[in-house]
């Protein structure tokens, strides 16, 4: 076990049977947890439904069955077809879905290895388009736009496979961690799982976070800072951790150089296979894969701030510093993302125990629509800026805003209120 590792595991308040994050008391909605028998009579009406994630590694085949079928070499572009068409109206026609599991139920829940291999299952067939990509990109008569529908058509697997290497990430299993790795070695960015779990997690919805989006900060002067500013963080975060336990950073034993080596491994057994011809694909998919992993990261806490305390430390996080959703579609195939506030309160929690909280704020729709918003700026802006400061009570000053956007913003929404001192900074 690395000296990263040891803090995945569950902390002492999450073995004990919780209330919830920040000050709930239990889960708004759904079953109660009464009795112990009910643990036992409690079935998950999407137990087998997880398993239609699988879907995803599936496209580019999927692309190239329909372009075969139909003639019609648009099927290409599957992959940003299903997230910016298919998904949306998934959403629409699945609805959503606000309930949650009894309490007595978690522990039979996460102990139900189902669940995990709706999760295991993903990277090798993951693996097996990006190579089955790989081959069609240097071997099939292919026009330009159709190599580059077929690379964003695998980018858009291994964005999805982020997802799934963020829900094995923060498990303690020792199997899973080294299975994220694996996930996130096609889109390079194996230093996620640091990042996230012991960066993003401390600094979630604060100014010094890379991975929180301010208000009036486009998706696109988004995307360079939290790139390079993940990254950046990663490295310091590894590099502490090494020195702590008297190691060089440079070892065989950092997370970052040994998740980073499977890249680099996994794109030069590639280049040798297919020819120095395929690096072009291997770019684009591997780009568009992490952008999609980033604009998701922008949806989720977008505007959201944590208050500074008397002390200089910020409040807990709490469920008003997460966006949420309980689309049904959408959900299923992120692994309950969106239900985001209950992961950060309890990041050990298997995606399938997730809970909704009716004091969290909720977006309009879920994730594949609301990414599709946040590359157009003037709709983004449209949607959520009001929400944002309709969430603060109309006192756009309490939100997180974007240094060089405050002028607009605050010329927008106005200054608000004069913050009281004594009520500015609550205890946790």
């Amino acid at each position: 076990m690395t000296a990263l590792q040891e803090p995945s595991r569950p902390s002492e308040r999450s073995r004990r049977s919780d209330p919830g994050p920040g000050t709930s008391t239990g889960p708004p909605t759904g079953p109660s947890a009464s009795a112990g028998a009910d643990s036992v009579r409690w079935r998950d009406p999407k137990r087998y439904l997880w398993f239609l994630g699988l879907v995803v590694p599936l496209l580019p085949f999927g692309a190239y069955g329909l372009v075969d079928a139909t003639g019609w070499s648009g099927f290409w572009w599957l992959g940003p077809m299903w997230i910016f068409v298919f998904m949306p109206v998934l959403d629409t026609i699945g609805g959503v879905d606000t309930s949650n599991p009894p309490e007595s139920a978690v522990a039979q829940l996460e102990a139900d290895r189902l669940y995990r291999w709706a999760t295991y299952l993903f990277v090798p067939i993951q693996y097996a388009s990006l190579a089955w990509g790989a081959w069609a990109f240097t071997h099939l008569d292919l026009r330009w736009w159709d190599q580059l529908g077929l690379a964003l058509t695998v980018g858009t697997v291994s964005g999805i496979a982020i997802a799934n290497a963020h829900e094995l990430g923060h498990k303690p299993v020792r199997f899973e961690r080294r299975l994220a790795k694996v996930a996130l070695a096609p889109s390079l960015y194996g230093h996620f799982v640091v990042e996230h779990n012991w960066g993003h997690h401390l600094r979630v919805s604060t100014p010094e976070d890379p991975a929180s989006a301010r208000l009036g900060e486009s998706f696109w002067a988004f995307l360079p800072r939290t790139v390079v500013g993940g990254l950046r963080s990663g490295w310091r975060i590894q590099a502490e951790a090494m020195r702590r336990r008297g190691l060089p950073v440079w070892s065989p034993r950092n997370d970052l150089l040994i998740a980073w080596a499977l890249s680099v491994v996994l794109f030069a057994a590639l280049i040798v296979a297919f020819g120095v011809g395929v690096v072009p694909f291997l770019a684009v998919q591997a780009v568009f894969g992490f952008s999609l992993l980033e604009v998701v990261n922008y949806v989720e806490h977008y505007g959201l701030l944590r208050r500074r305390r008397p002390d200089g430390r910020y409040e807990r996080c709490l469920p008003e510093h997460s966006w949420n959703a309980n689309n049904v579609a959408s959900n299923v195939v992120l692994y309950h993302l969106e239900r985001h506030s209950d992961h950060h309160a309890f990041p050990t929690r298997r995606y399938q125990a997730l809970r909704h909280f009716d004091d969290a704020p909720q977006l309009p729709s879920g994730y594949a629509l609301m990414i599709g918003l946040a590359y157009v700026v003037p709709l983004w802006r449209r949607v959520m800026d009001p929400r944002v400061v309709a969430h603060y009570d109309g006192d756009v000053t309490r939100a997180n805003i974007h240094p060089p956007a405050r002028a607009r913003v605050l010329a927008r929404f106005g200054a608000g209120p004069e913050p009281d001192p004594a009520v500015s900074s609550p205890a946790p």
